[in-house]
């Protein structure tokens, strides 16, 4: 059993006949779509042909470009310090940005189509594409000329998207010196991160100091970084007219205001509840002034809740067996073709992804493995969203792009399936562990996500007047953290640099990627629900579903459930089943 990946299925290096062939190929067909552009947007004879002739282009030139980029952003996600990543990465960069110019000019002349609705009607491919169409028209208003988008794509190559490199490689290549068990060693972040899982109370405390010591080592240049790219979203703001950074979010997420409001009243309103599993803790671990933040994932049960990479697997595996034959023949078909990158080793990225390559109709997996039962449900969490992938892969590359908050529908619906598993069956010892690790998970994505949501509204307001200092985006994260935990934790020992072990901050074109985890396990709650109501007549259902991601706000995907996303009645029920599983935990 491997614990790499393989990205044979897109090329097999950056030295690939296959690979440099199709470099050749993205720069012609960008060029030759950007002169098909002048030529075909000048008139607006003919518009639902070229409208058409438009998006095959596009779809087509995107199954390039998306096989080049996977490839490099893949491999340097595991080796940081692979320099022909760096270089085709850096390279492709460039391609997008030169892809800039037709596709505004695409969009701007759907802008200027009268009778949009009428070309819908009478052309298929059009048809199949009426909401992406729509929405295009709809955000027109926030459109700049073509020349201000080139420009503003370009910059970015030297702005945001280098910051984010910088910081990356920062992080990536950090040596932490930390004691395990009395001896010292040398470790790369994500494995010192993962000693907050530790049984022994001593290791656990000793990696949450030795992991602020190292920050203090990169903390002014990561600092820098953030306030680039935040300054950089700011101006897209002002220059697009969006209201804010989170209405720029929310267009992009296809999502209500009202339905963002409805969702964070609700979790506002079940803070005080939810602190109590912080508080119950802090009493089983000995800790008088509540849980101190190197304890947050503390386990507190003696059951021994460890599993070799082989175990875990399976263990998603037999149990998505239970739940589907196409999502278990799937995961097992990912396993056997080594889709998954496991191991913890130096140079690879902290935490863990899916990315999907809709062009191969494939995705791969990275994870940081090192055998706890929350690593087992981050495999199931991953595989989440490459089952949505699976379930788009027969859709336009235009159709296949589903937004932040419904992304993570699918992957917390397939962590459910295994902590049900799981609890099915144990004795009471190992329900309780079992039931601390499904709390920690949820605290994490409603407490946290709550306070990290905070965090990045406050640090927009105040990036606004000017860059921050080290002290004060310290300060503004422990602040969000008392204001979320509240006495659940030791308000003495937080954790100041949040921002700075946390890529989401860093990602110019996502912003907010904190509320979409609480949309998503909220949402997933609900349709797990419905999977118990209905069985196996909820299969068809879901994967139709999770298809419609693509061309649908979440809303409409929300009607397609049943579910009004827009009312707090939702959110609150949602939320009560998490209330339920913190009670039965107190009471064992």
């Amino acid at each position: 059993m491997s614990a790499r990946w393989c990205l044979n299925d897109l090329y097999k290096g950056f030295d690939a006949p296959e690979f440099l062939a199709d470099i050749e190929t993205a720069k012609k067909d960008i060029a030759a779509f950007s002169a098909w552009a002048d030529e075909n947007f000048a008139t607006m004879d003919r518009a639902g042909e070229k409208l058409v002739e438009c998006i095959n282009i596009i779809n087509n030139n995107s199954r390039i470009l998306g096989k080049l980029m996977s490839f490099a952003m893949l491999t340097r996600s595991v080796d940081d310090g692979n320099q022909d990543a760096k270089k085709y990465g850096d390279m492709l960069r460039v391609a997008f940005a030169e892809a800039t110019k037709p596709r505004v000019m695409f969009e701007a002349y759907i802008g200027q189509v009268e009778d949009l609705d009428g070309l819908i009607a009478a052309h298929p491919v059009l048809k199949e594409h009426e909401f992406i169409l729509n929405e295009i028209k709809s955000k027109n208003k926030y459109l700049l000329n073509q020349g201000e988008e080139v420009v503003f794509a370009k910059l970015k190559n030297t702005g945001s998207s280098a910051w984010n490199d910088m910081k990356e490689q920062l992080t990536a290549t950090m040596k932490i010196k930390v004691m395990v068990e009395g001896e010292e060693k040398v470790l790369p972040l994500p494995a010192v991160r993962n000693l907050a899982f530790d049984t022994n109370p001593k290791t656990r405390k000793d990696a949450y100091e030795a992991e602020m010591a190292s920050y203090a080592t990169v903390d002014k240049a990561v600092a820098a970084s953030l306030n680039a790219i935040k300054g950089e979203v700011l101006t897209t703001v002002a220059l697009r007219g969006y209201n804010s950074p989170l209405h720029m979010t929310l267009a992009n997420s296809r999502m209500e205001q009202g339905t963002l409001d409805a969702m964070i009243s609700a979790m506002v309103d079940f803070l005080p509840s939810f602190r109590r599993f912080y508080k119950k803790k802090a009493e089983i671990l000995g800790h008088k002034k509540g849980l101190p933040w190197y304890d947050i994932m503390a386990p507190t049960s003696e059951v021994n809740m460890k599993f070799t990479l082989e175990e875990g697997r399976k263990f998603v595996l037999d149990n998505f067996y239970k739940f589907s034959q196409k999502m278990g023949d799937f995961t097992k078909h990912a396993f056997d073709n080594n889709w998954v990158d496991s191991e913890v080793r130096e140079g690879k990225r902290g935490g863990a992804f899916c990315s999907g390559m809709h062009a191969i109709g494939q995705s791969r997996i990275m994870e940081n493995f090192n055998g706890t039962f929350s690593n087992v449900t981050t495999t199931a969490h991953e595989f989440g969203h490459a089952y949505h992938n699976l379930c788009l892969k027969d859709k336009s590359f235009m159709n296949a792009g589903y937004t932040m908050p419904i992304a993570e529908t699918a992957s917390n619906f397939c962590e459910t399936i295994i902590i049900d598993a799981a609890l099915a069956g144990a004795d009471e010892k190992t329900k309780k562990a079992i039931l601390e690790q499904d709390l920690s998970d949820s605290m994490q994505v409603i407490v946290d996500i709550y306070s990290r949501f905070l965090f990045e509204s406050r640090l927009f307001e105040a990036r606004a007047k000017g860059p921050l200092s080290v002290e004060e985006i310290n300060a503004l994260m422990i602040q969000a953290q008392k204001d979320s935990y509240g006495d659940g934790l030791d308000p003495d020992v937080l954790h100041p640099y949040a921002w700075l072990n946390k890529p989401h901050y860093y990602y110019v074109d996502r912003n907010f990627y904190n509320f979409p985890y609480a949309y998503g396990l909220l949402f997933s709650k609900g349709l797990y629900a419905q999977y118990l109501e209905q069985g196996e007549a909820f299969l068809e259902k879901y994967d139709a579903l999770l298809a419609a991601t693509g061309s649908a706000s979440l809303e409409e995907v929300g009607d397609m459930a049943g579910i009004d996303v827009r009312k707090k009645d939702f959110w609150v029920n949602s939320l009560k089943l998490i209330e339920e599983k913190l009670d039965q935990f107190c009471a064992i």
